[in-house]
This record gives structure tokens, C-alpha cells and sequence, in this order.
């Protein structure tokens, strides 16, 4: 993943509500999974393992947000334990077969998530955090981006 989507994601997450919170979570997976295809395929072992490593990282963010009081939250679990099995597997076989059965899965779990994303209008996750503006400025073919801040304190309150 570049530095650029890192950032991007980094904005997401600061103005995300629960629900975006998983929609970004999902569109990571489907990220890593991307970079690690594209290293299968040239056969960088290392990166590879490093783009499944983070992959599953996001998947086991995904396994701590489950409620398992549902019958629901309880499949979903089950889907994302599948999920990390598969890509160890692909990381030991280095093949790309399970890779695809788990992309297929993520892809069907996010456009669910969008879904229910246009529903839920809670409030960000996240409170006083900058605000960022960004708009056609100064230039007139660039992108430029203001962040606001009155305070050096942001993120969570406690």
C-alpha cells in the first residue's frame, strides 16, 4: 500500500462512524490482498508474506469487533477465522486459488457494508479531530488540502 492511500485511509478512520469503520477495514483487506497478488505473481516471497501479514492484521481488527451474541455475529466470526486460514495457506503455497476465494468473500462482505453504511448516520467514531479541506485552490489542475486546527489535542477524549 502507498504512503498516498495510507493517508487516505488515515482520513477515513478520523471521520468514520462504526459502520465506515468496518467498510474501511474490508476496503484495507481487499488493498493488502491486491499487493499481495501482484507479489505472488512476480514471485517476491517477502512481500508477499508482509502484504498476508497486514491483511490479516486488519482481519483480526475485523475478529475483535464481532458481537458473538448474535447468531450473525457469530457467522461472521467463523467467515473471518476461514479468512486468516486461507491466507496462511497462501502464504506457505504461495498460490493464488485461496487468495481469490478470500477476495470474493471480502468484496461480497463490503458492498453489504455500503449498504448499510448509507443507513446509519451516527456520529464519528472519533471526536475532535482536524478538520481538513480540501478543494481545487491556488491551482488550477492540483488538489490542495487545509487542515484547521484550534488545538493540539485530538483524537479520543477521555
Amino acid at each position: 500500500m502507498t504512503q498516498e492511500k495510507k493517508q487516505e485511509y488515515t482520513l477515513k478512520i478520523t471521520q468514520a462512524n462504526k459502520t465506515q469503520m468496518i467498510t474501511i477495514l474490508y476496503e484495507m483487506v481487499l488493498e493488502y490482498i491486491a499487493d499481495a497478488k501482484a507479489a505472488i505473481s512476480t514471485g517476491n516471497r517477502t512481500l508477499s508474506d508482509r502484504n498476508i501479514g497486514y491483511a490479516q492484521n486488519c482481519i483480526d481488527e475485523l475478529i475483535r469487533s464481532v458481537n458473538l451474541q448474535t447468531e450473525l455475529g457469530k457467522m461472521l466470526h467463523k467467515l473471518y477465522i476461514f479468512s486468516k486460514k486461507e491466507l496462511m495457506l497462501t502464504g506457505v503455497n504461495m498460490s493464488l486459488n485461496r487468495l481469490h476465494g478470500v477476495e470474493r468473500n471480502f468484496k461480497a462482505l463490503h458492498a453489504a457494508y455500503k449498504e448499510i453504511e448509507s443507513i446509519d448516520k451516527s456520529e464519528p467514531t472519533m471526536g475532535n479531530t482536524q478538520s481538513v479541506y480540501a478543494g481545487l485552490t491556488y491551482g488550477r489542475y492540483s488538489l490542495n488540502e487545509s487542515v484547521k486546527d484550534s488545538s493540539m489535542n485530538r483524537g479520543f477524549m477521555a
